[in-house]
């Protein structure tokens, strides 16, 4: 009896107690019927900052956190195009991709050929088209992941980590990653909050279950995205004094 007790315990423990596919899907199906629904947001800070900016569960306050611990449940690219400098506010980009293949918008069409999409045609030799990867992280406790939209500066940080967990047979969903903050600068020397990412354990075979579920959920809420849904939320940054710069509404 005691045996059975202690393996249902643990059975329930952790994500697998979390990670409900059924409740997940009913939950956006009933509550979020015929609503504007999109995963909570948090945010890198400006100026080589090394805390991120998370909404808060309690209230309209934002809190701060040195490092976020969950399982990354899926990705994808997320790039965007502003025809116009990108001012601030809500305005939604002019073309913008979800798999980096295709870009929906103006102007369209195959990413791979794209003229905003190449080296140099932004600012020195960036892109005019932010290439950007979008993180969809569970933490434990939560039932929905939070989002985390990735950076040019941090992608290849990304990159390697997910190099180096694939050499082990890890996949991204079977483990849970920590990712904190560290400060950087770019060739114009302008310092930004670059995403560093480590190992903290391996999922048990019932959170693993429970956690695909969740994986395939997403998967399906990120195939109906627009690129109303990658709207910058970066904070400008004035060049010279280094300001956040309030953006219109």
């Amino acid at each position: 009896m005691s045996d059975k007790k202690n393996t249902e315990i643990a059975v329930n423990e952790g994500f697998a107690a979390l990670a409900n596919r059924d409740v997940l899907n009913e939950a956006m199906a009933d509550d979020c019927q015929g609503l504007e629904f999109s995963f909570d947001r948090m945010k890198l800070p400006a100026g080589g900052g090394t805390a991120f900016e998370i909404p808060s569960a309690e209230s309209d306050e934002s809190e701060m956190a040195k490092d976020i611990t969950g399982v990354i449940v899926y990705n994808h690219p997320a790039y965007a195009y502003y025809h116009d400098k990108y001012t601030g506010g809500n305005n939604p980009p002019d073309c913008g991709s979800f798999d980096g293949v295709t870009g929906i918008g103006t102007p369209g069409g195959n990413c791979a050929g794209c003229p905003y999409n190449k080296f140099g045609s932004g600012e020195g030799q960036s892109k005019l088209c932010k290439n950007k990867r979008m993180l969809y992280i569970l933490r434990e406790g939560e039932l929905f992941p939070i989002t985390l939209s990735l950076p040019t500066g941090s992608l290849k940080s990304f990159t390697n980590y997910v190099k180096s967990q694939l050499s082990r047979g890890r996949k991204l969903n079977q483990v849970v990653t920590k990712i904190t903050l560290k400060k950087a600068t770019n060739a114009s020397g302008i310092a930004f909050s670059q995403a560093v990412f480590s190992f903290e354990r391996m999922l048990t075979a019932e959170e693993r279950n429970a956690v695909a579920g969740v994986s395939e959920t997403v998967k399906a809420y990120a195939a109906n995205l627009t690129p109303a849904s990658l709207i910058d939320d970066e904070p400008l940054v004035d060049p010279e004094t280094r300001e956040i710069i309030e953006p219109l509404k």
